[in-house]
């Protein structure tokens, strides 16, 4: 349902090509989640309220900040203020044509703007709107505001992540939005399919704490059948043996031996033979038992030792490890390089930027940054307003009015 392409979108189409999604989103979620089907080659046009824009625009590091480049990457931008009946028709114009809507306002927001799912679906019977909200669209909570630290939270990630002896940590990104919104992209997709033989459209419901207990493996069946309530234990999984971070020299080293096979090849490794025919560490229950001691026992090993000379036995004996890697790592890593896991992108406010590159990577139609994202608000209003019918005149006149 798109319209015409870019040289380069033609050149590089992506799995989705000809598809196209309108995002309603703002923050992290929704716009991950359209960002994901821009990276595969979905037309995307994002729509932002006149002015100061998605509030993503002035989030993070730089001037201006930089993570927009990525977030709206893959993206067209068009000013709609939705609060506004003017605002409201020309949305669902727009809409008309689409194959997605994405949005992640609080649940009752579009029915109030008068863009309700079944009044979107009454014009375009196989649209497909992805509903990314804290709680949920129903349910005693789905009126309460939530962000990804709260679905974190209410998801039982945040319970798990910290030192035992201190309050919950974070992980340094927002990993509750990015998850609700890689599930809505989910979603999305399996609505295509079944699409494809009835025709229709649905409503995909991606709550933010539900998309973060996807996560939490066997924490519910574990209390369920055996009473056994998980806590936050640093760095290590209780009972998991060897699977820590060990102290060297110059830094920090990751190793993860806790396979009986692949316990022999680091006893090997470190010199340390027999340590396989101690019965405190022979089999994977006696070194869960004896993890401190283990632990301890590896780290005197590491202490004296380089990251390189620790990876280069590791990597000699076949031993599950690797390095903590900064960004700085990552830009100067050979393996990032040879998969091209980033891309270098020319923006209009950076110059050329390197961020990560598509994922996955599909073998014979790969995704790809067809796009920076765009630098201003409204930045293709003359393009998609135009084929919408809009002449100059009447963009104009829009806003002076406030609606675009």
């Amino acid at each position: 349902m798109s319209g015409p392409k870019s040289a380069w979108e033609v050149a590089v189409p992506g799995p989705l090509a000809g598809l196209r999604v309108i995002e309603f989103g703002q923050l992290i979620a929704g716009p991950f989640c359209a960002q994901l089907l821009g990276d595969m080659g979905a037309d995307v046009i994002k729509v932002e309220p006149p002015g100061a824009g998605d509030p993503m625009r002035q989030w993070g590091r730089g001037d201006p900040p930089v993570w927009w480049e990525v977030i709206a990457r893959n993206k067209r931008s068009v000013s709609l203020n939705l609060r506004e009946p003017e605002g409201q028709e020309l949305a669902r114009r727009l809409v008309a044509d689409a194959d997605i809507l994405i949005e992640n306002f609080r649940p009752g927001t579009l029915e109030r703007w008068n863009l309700a799912p079944e009044t979107l679906m009454a014009d375009n019977p196989g649209l497909i709107v992805v509903r990314i909200s804290g709680y949920g669209q129903n349910g005693p909570y789905a009126q309460r505001t939530g962000f990804g630290g709260i679905g974190e939270a209410m998801g039982g990630w945040r319970g798990l992540v910290g030192d035992p002896d201190r309050p919950p940590s974070r992980l340094g990104v927002s990993i509750g939005d990015s998850l609700a919104g890689t599930f809505g992209a989910l979603g999305a997709l399996a609505a295509l399919r079944e699409r494809e033989s009835s025709g229709k459209g649905q409503v995909v419901d991606s709550a933010l704490y539900e998309a973060v207990f996807q996560m939490m493996e066997s924490l519910v069946p574990d209390y369920d059948a055996t009473g056994f309530v998980r806590e936050r234990s640093g760095p290590i999984l209780p009972g998991i043996a060897p699977s820590n971070v060990y102290r060297c020299s110059d830094g920090e080293y990751l190793i993860a031996a806790n396979h009986d096979q692949v316990f022999a090849r680091l006893a090997a490794a470190m010199g340390r033979p027999d340590l396989t025919d101690d019965p405190r560490y022979a089999t994977h229950a006696a070194r869960g038992q004896h993890q401190d001691e283990l632990d301890a026992l590896i780290a005197d090993w590491t202490r004296d030792r380089t990251v390189a000379d620790v990876e280069a036995v590791m990597t000699e004996h076949a031993v599950p490890a690797g390095r903590i890697f900064t960004a700085e790592d990552m830009l100067a890593d050979a393996h990032f390089k040879a998969r091209e896991a980033i891309v270098s992108v020319m923006t209009k406010n950076h110059g050329s930027l390197q961020m990560q590159s598509v994922f996955p990577k599909l073998s014979r139609t790969p995704g790809a940054v067809r796009a920076a994202a765009p630098a201003s608000v409204g930045a293709d209003n003359a393009e998609i307003l135009g084929a919408l019918g809009l002449d100059d005149d009447e963009r104009e006149a829009l806003a002076a009015k406030g609606v675009i």
